[in-house]
């Protein structure tokens, strides 16, 4: 049978001749798999445009018994892009954040608290005119919110070290080697209470920011056991 769906492009994959697999996360089945055609027509109801990362897309999809393959028959962009596709710096946000969440949310089933942090960020990037090049960190450490590996915030104090294999802070060197000293886990804690609005305000340098970001996707590796290396994690680092 043939259902609706809206969800955010993360991943494309060649198939056959005829056809690619698009990774989508949806609002109301969480992570699917679809086959769109290679179109080569104006006229095709299903555009390849349309599939870019992190897209926000409506589509009508055909279910079948025993697929996992779900044959999208029609699409249309659910939210138009003004900027992000266009400016090299957020299209490269966007390239490296479709492929982070397409390792992260590999096995999420339906999640709308999820999906609406998901479309709400997207948008503000595509909205925001300026001071964005920590757009990514403070997104990352949000989102582990919602993947149940929020940091522990309560015992943190001055000189306490973050022990990233436990995820909270403690007042001594952990007897593991996964941990941040002092002045990394205060910088951890200073990104996971910006915002959006605030983060312009926490000044970093291009290594701080890669530094972070190093230590951001560690995380994630100690805490989402499938989560593997990202291929697109050089380019952002050149980048910001």
């Amino acid at each position: 049978m043939q259902q609706k769906y809206i969800g955010i492009v993360l991943h494309t994959v060649k198939y056959n001749d005829k056809s690619n697999i698009v990774h989508i996360f949806t609002e109301n089945e969480g992570n699917i798999s679809c086959l769109i055609p290679v179109a080569r027509s104006r006229k095709s109801t299903v555009r390849q445009v349309l599939f870019q990362p992190l897209s926000l897309v409506e589509f009508d999809a055909e279910v079948r018994p025993h697929s996992k393959l779900y044959p999208i028959k029609e699409a249309k962009a659910w939210y138009l892009f003004h900027s992000l596709p266009y400016d090299p710096f957020k299209s490269a946000i966007a390239m490296f954040l479709s492929e982070f969440l397409f390792r992260a949310l590999r096995e999420e089933a339906e999640n709308p608290s999820l999906f609406a942090y998901l479309t709400h960020s997207i948008q503000w990037l595509d909205a925001c005119q300026s001071e964005f090049a920590n757009f990514h960190l403070v997104f990352l450490m949000k989102l582990t919110r919602f993947l149940g590996i929020y940091p522990n915030l309560d015992d943190f104090c001055e000189g306490c070290w973050f022990d990233l294999m436990n995820a909270c802070f403690v007042p001594e060197q952990p007897g593991h080697g996964i941990f941040l000293p002092p002045q990394e886990s205060q910088v951890l804690h200073k990104l996971m209470k910006a915002n959006y609005r605030t983060m312009h305000l926490f000044g970093m340098n291009r290594m701080e920011r890669n530094r972070c970001l190093h230590v951001i996707c560690e995380y994630y590796r100690l805490h989402l056991p499938s989560f593997s290396e990202l291929k697109s994690l050089a380019v952002l680092q050149e980048l910001f």
